[in-house]
């Protein structure tokens, strides 16, 4: 009880992490719902799409009445990103064999092996959000790309199917780097693109049924939306930029732990 306790404070953390910085809800709900939960990976993917989706959903609002949602940009990302992640939930993660790799006497599984690149993933990220210049309009002074912002919509579209991740983390920074949006208005654009990957993603799996998960998942979607609201009113005094390289510290050590965790299973 005390480890469910415990992803139940996580759920909190999660949700101020959306309402914050816009990204990092799925970093922290895999993790959340395999090792605290008991979860197998396929379907922390599943739930953790629908959790995100969620929580990100009731941040909107907000962030709308704050004209801080940049929709033109939204649209074409979104575009891109839709189409991606339900092809990807819907046909690639099925047909992934399990196991995914086999080397003479070593196996690893597909349950493995997603949270394996999951874990590569945190990594970049965290390195992203440690090392990373402070992301604002003012530095950058670009037109409006279309083509890579329908190139990194597709990437982040794959990587909300395949990992369950909503992308937030990938898609701050490409809003502000490709698209000149301030880091406000991509935080709040990002949380609408974030809904929409997320839920697509999970109406593309026939993996997950809600109705099975029901005990876990109203009181954690309950706690993250708690959270979201907090961190959405925090951010309207606080810089999100001084918050990146704590929880990128964070989401180090909580991908060193997957990958430490994962290759002692497998020896």
């Amino acid at each position: 009880m005390s480890w469910e306790l415990l992803g139940y404070a996580g759920a909190v953390l999660m949700g101020l992490s959306l309402g914050l910085l816009g990204g990092g809800g799925s970093i922290l709900t895999v993790p959340i719902l395999v090792y605290l939960f008991g979860q197998d990976p396929v379907t922390a993917t599943g739930l953790s799409l629908f959790i995100v989706g969620t929580t990100s959903a009731a941040g909107i609002f907000s962030r709308h009445k704050q004209g801080n949602i940049e929709w033109h940009t939204a649209a074409v990302f979104g575009a891109a990103s839709i189409v991606s992640v339900f092809i990807t939930r819907r046909w690639l993660v099925p047909a992934l064999p399990d196991p995914l790799i086999q080397v003479g006497a070593v196996e690893i599984g597909k349950g493995s092996a997603i949270l394996g690149l999951f874990a590569i993933v945190m990594l970049l990220s965290a390195w992203s959000m440690i090392k990373g210049r402070k992301a604002t309009a003012a530095e950058v002074d670009v037109q409006r790309h279309l083509p890579s912002l329908l190139l990194i919509g597709l990437l982040v579209g794959l990587l909300t199917g395949v990992l369950g991740a909503g992308g937030g983390f990938l898609i701050v920074p490409s809003l502000v780097l490709l698209a000149g949006v301030d880091m406000k208005r991509a935080i709040g654009t990002s949380l609408l693109l974030i809904t929409v990957n997320s839920y697509i993603g999970f109406l593309g799996d026939q993996h997950v049924h809600l109705a099975d998960y029901a005990p876990i998942l109203l009181p954690f979607l309950a706690l993250a939306v708690l959270g979201i609201v907090i961190g959405t009113r925090l951010s309207k005094r606080m810089s999100s930029a001084a918050l990146r390289p704590a929880f990128g510290w964070f989401v180090l050590a909580m991908g060193t732990y997957i990958i430490v965790r994962e290759l002692y299973a497998l020896a």
